[in-house]
């Protein structure tokens, strides 16, 4: 049996405000696929080559991984242009929590937060 092995990967976001959520990633540039109807409503985020998929928290608020874990982002974006996207980002006033470093594993990265207070790398190995 041969296996061609795994292509891409999506993230999904818990949300307790998921219209709220997807109007911060739209203003950055995604574009929202809502599915509020079904079954398990949730909205699809796209944007190149990234999807995220929002559903809905029975909670209050997100926890972000940093502060359940300890550290940690809650998600990896990878691109060949962290200048510009970094510079993007921040003209349409998102906060930078990090800005662009090299890092101690060797990935050249930037990490911004959302309106979830995630934590979101974008960055790639050097």
């Amino acid at each position: 049996m041969t296996t061609k092995g795994f292509t891409n990967c999506l993230q999904m976001f818990p949300s307790s405000d998921m219209k709220k959520t997807a109007k911060f990633y739209e203003q950055i540039g995604f574009r929202a696929e809502k599915c509020l109807d079904s079954v398990e409503p949730h909205i699809c985020l796209y944007k190149d080559r990234i999807e995220i998929v929002l559903t809905k928290s029975n909670k209050e608020a997100i926890v972000p991984n940093r502060e359940v874990h300890g550290y940690g982002y809650d998600a990896y974006f990878i691109t060949e242009n962290q200048e510009e996207m970094e510079r993007s980002l921040s003209e349409l006033g998102v906060k930078i929590v990090r800005p662009l470093s090299t890092t101690d594993y060797n990935n050249k990265e930037f990490v911004f937060e959302d309106i979830d207070k995630r934590w979101i790398a974008v960055g790639k190995k050097q």
